[in-house]
């Protein structure tokens, strides 16, 4: 009899876990590269694998600047993630064309849309919501300002409490001050921009200056040329064909400016930045060496435009099954759901009222000049085909920058294409 029962627990507890077995959900999980959120996301994970143990997660890193075309080949191959975050200039597409799946709110914790939306900053939503339909939950809202090395600056005879760039032609000249070079080669930038992000940065120069990178209707490319072409101007002065003071092809600024080793005096990021230099360098970042200063503009702008900012919103693949959409929801908002860890660790921000409305966080280094230029901004530039625009600024930017292309034979290349795609369109 004994043995019996014995017998018959094996065989239930067989039974038990090929149930379990066949209900075993894997997801795959894309994002950007960062260690001190790899970190805790990792950490996420297992947590919440022990609480599902049922679910398995798979974390798959990229660099930021590829993540773009790995995300876009993989859906195209039909091999796409389950979930997966970018900028929201490069999901907006997905959400056009039915790539992504919709808020799964009970999965997420809440009653419904408007449970959701009560949660977050007013407009937090505005750039994924479709058809009355939500299509992400924010990781972040980020927006640059320009980090300055004080070191550098009084190095080069500067006082950076009065003598920082507050206009674009200052920052030429400020970074003609600071630059050191052997021969034609730069041993020491002062500036160097953030080259594959003009949507965000660039696009920001141009509206200041009263032009925009379509009509308000839509259909026609290049508002004012001459708020462009001063943009261009702006760009080859300050390349290897001008007064040679950066280049799309150095190593990107903000990659060593956390290093301190006299070799780069600013550069251009969000407030992400400074958890970066406490894992990098946490002397320099103990130092006091350092500040951060608001996104400058042209002296003749007509309206002060910050940097735009953006949201990077975790999204979920709508090929997968409804059952791996349910639970990739359910990890996302309980990765979400730790919003001041992901401010002190990764110095990211979520949108989140009860974060933001905690006294301490406006305590937090130079965060008034990051919410202050947000104010001065807007979100990114949000079009379907706003990735491939993005690529052909890069490509008129690196023709007057490298080919010391006339800027005007750029901006009509440009427009060119751009308009061929709109007209496509319509």
């Amino acid at each position: 009899m004994k043995r019996t029962f014995v017998l018959l627990l094996i065989a239930l507890s067989l039974i038990f876990s090929s149930i379990v077995s066949a209900q075993t959900i894997e997801l795959t999980y894309w994002t950007h590269t960062d260690d001190n959120r790899s970190e805790i996301e990792n950490r996420y994970i297992e947590e919440f694998q022990k609480l599902y143990p049922n679910v398995t997660i798979k974390r798959v890193v990229n660099e930021a600047a590829k993540m773009g075309d790995l995300v876009l080949t993989a859906f195209s191959a039909q091999n796409a993630p389950d979930l997966f975050n970018l900028p929201i200039e490069q999901e907006y597409g997905y959400m056009i064309h039915g790539r992504v799946a919709p808020v799964n709110y009970e999965a997420a914790g809440y009653a419904n849309a408007e449970e959701l939306v009560a949660n977050y900053l007013p407009g937090t939503f505005d750039p994924v919501t479709m058809d009355g339909e939500i299509y992400g939950l924010p990781l972040e809202l980020t927006n640059w300002a320009i980090y300055i090395n004080d070191r550098v600056f009084r190095d080069a005879g500067l006082d950076p409490d009065v003598d920082y760039p507050k206009t674009w032609e200052e920052m030429i000249e400020v970074s003609e001050k600071l630059v050191i070079r052997e021969g034609d080669i730069i041993v020491r930038r002062g500036f160097d921009f953030r080259y594959p992000y003009y949507l965000v940065a660039m696009l920001p120069m141009v509206e200041q200056l009263g032009g925009a990178l379509l009509s308000e209707d839509g259909r026609t490319a290049i508002v004012n040329d001459d708020a462009w072409l001063q943009v261009l101007n702006w760009f080859q002065e300050f390349g290897p064909h001008g007064r040679n003071l950066g280049s799309p092809t150095y190593t990107s600024a903000r990659k060593i400016w956390d290093y301190d080793n006299d070799d780069m005096a600013m550069c251009l990021s969000g407030f992400y930045q400074q958890g970066r230099l406490r894992i990098d360098n946490p002397e320099f970042f103990e130092s006091g060496e350092w500040r951060v200063i608001p996104f400058p503009v042209f002296k003749n702008a007509v309206q002060d435009v910050a940097c735009a900012y953006y949201g990077h919103y975790l999204m979920v693949n709508a090929q997968a099954s409804q059952e791996k959409q349910y639970w990739a929801w359910k990890f996302i908002s309980y990765m979400l759901d730790h919003p001041w860890e992901y401010l002190e660790t990764v110095n990211i921000i979520q949108p989140r009222n009860d974060l933001l409305e905690d006294p301490r966080f406006m305590e937090l280094p130079y965060m008034d000049v990051f919410m202050n230029d947000m104010e001065r901004g807007h979100i990114v530039f949000l079009h379907e085909n706003g990735y491939q625009f993005e690529r052909f600024i890069k490509e008129a930017v690196e023709s007057v920058m490298l080919e010391n292309m006339d800027t005007r034979e750029a901006l009509d290349i440009l427009r060119e294409k751009i308009q061929e795609v709109l007209d496509d369109e319509y």
